[in-house]
């Protein structure tokens, strides 16, 4: 339990890394609109050299106050969530995960600038559903459904889907990207073995029988012989608190031999 627990720890960089992302996209937003500094012509534009630019520039960048509003609770969330159950592995992915996809993007898309978190939170959202699957581990699967629970609907915004796309201007190829990126990323970065397997001692390839002393109880056949004599009994002392003062008390076992058990049976 306690090697269990080592790996989930509430550190300052839960908090301290979604809300920098968050702040720094509300500064390039307010920004962009106040001094209207066009700031989203930074984003990526598909197969051009200038729009590489955008890899880094374009996850915070939004359009307008209902673009940003919709990404800002997810980043915080996914983000905290993914530095808490997979902190030695989170700063790859966020890194990496905004790079890849991002150069994805710019490969497939159609010849527009896209911009947002978007791309970055279907990153997260592929990687922590998958990882919690892959793994197994009961914590991490119950995050796994948390997610499908929360953005499970944001599945049908991956495809190329006239009316959810072409009108309401969203990168259907920004977020495909994000998502194969982090389903990639499952298989790609470990995690480390959350429960350590038990192993008992007569599973070990070193386990001999014969010098085992619960194995020294019984013969070829499994049956129960040589019972223990009176002087391997082991006296065990239980601790009692009485009044003040702690007390020792003696448990004597004494083996009797059942000597009518031997005559039915004939032994």
């Amino acid at each position: 339990m306690e090697k269990e627990l080592s790996f989930f720890k509430f550190t300052p960089s839960v908090w301290i890394v979604p809300t920098l992302f968050v702040v720094i996209m509300w500064l390039s937003f307010y920004t962009n609109q106040v001094f209207n500094l066009n700031l989203n012509s930074l984003g990526i534009y598909p197969r051009s050299w200038h729009g590489l630019l955008g890899i880094f520039f374009s996850p915070f960048l939004h359009a307008d106050l209902n673009h940003i509003l919709s990404n800002t609770v997810p980043v915080f969330v996914l983000t905290g969530a993914l530095i808490y159950f997979y902190r030695t592995i989170a700063l790859k992915i966020i890194v990496y995960g905004i790079l890849v996809s991002g150069l994805l993007t710019w490969v497939v898309a159609r010849s527009n600038i896209h911009i947002g978190a978007s791309s970055y939170i279907y990153l997260l959202v592929s990687f922590i559903f998958f990882k919690g699957l892959y793994t197994g581990y009961y914590r991490l699967m119950a995050l796994s459904f948390t997610v499908l629970l929360f953005y499970g609907s944001m599945v049908w915004y991956m495809f190329p889907d006239p009316i959810l796309t072409e009108l309401q201007n969203i990168s259907w190829e920004g977020h495909l990207s994000g998502f194969v990126v982090g389903l990639v990323f499952v298989f790609l970065y470990k995690t480390p073995n959350y429960v350590e397997d038990m192993q008992y001692d007569w599973e070990k390839s070193s386990f001999n029988p014969m010098n085992d002393a619960f194995m020294k109880r019984f013969d070829e056949n499994g049956n129960f012989v040589n019972p223990p004599k009176s002087e391997e009994i082991v006296v065990e002392y239980e601790e009692i608190l009485c009044s003040d003062t702690p007390q020792q008390t003696p448990f004597v076992y004494h083996y009797a031999e059942n000597k009518d058990y031997k005559k039915e049976n004939g032994l």
